[in-house]
């Protein structure tokens, strides 16, 4: 017989306080939790959690190689690679004409923890 909890609270209080203080003062910093949220949110969306995955493959892609890679628009390519860069998990440099696009050490690293055994990428 399984038990299915109506209510996630707990019904008397029973804190651990010098366990809790302990962990409260060691706690993750507002601002470094809003940068984590954000890094994760940005591998929320398939087709960039698609871009990182191939760039994992290997050592840099330049936008052209992505959209066919992806099955997309240059454009719409370049509007993920963005998003990703301005959560740090990507890095991009120009080269002549073609832009080339890397994962950030922060982006295989958490490449690897959200994909888990989805898929192993090839680091």
């Amino acid at each position: 017989m399984s038990v299915v909890a109506v209510d996630d609270r707990c019904e008397l209080l029973c804190l651990d306080l010098p366990q809790a203080e302990a962990i409260r003062r060691s706690r993750l910093e507002p601002s470094a939790a809003w940068v984590a949220a954000e890094r994760a949110r940005a591998f929320g969306d398939p087709t960039r959690l698609t871009l990182a995955a191939a760039l994992a493959q290997t050592d840099e892609l330049c936008v052209c190689d992505l959209a066919w890679i992806a099955g997309r628009s240059q454009n719409l390519v370049s509007h993920h690679l963005r998003a990703l860069r301005s959560a740090g998990l990507v890095e991009s440099r120009r080269e002549g004409k073609m832009v080339l696009y890397a994962l950030t050490e922060a982006g295989r690293a958490l490449l690897v923890s959200v994909l888990g055994e989805a898929r192993e990428p090839v680091l």
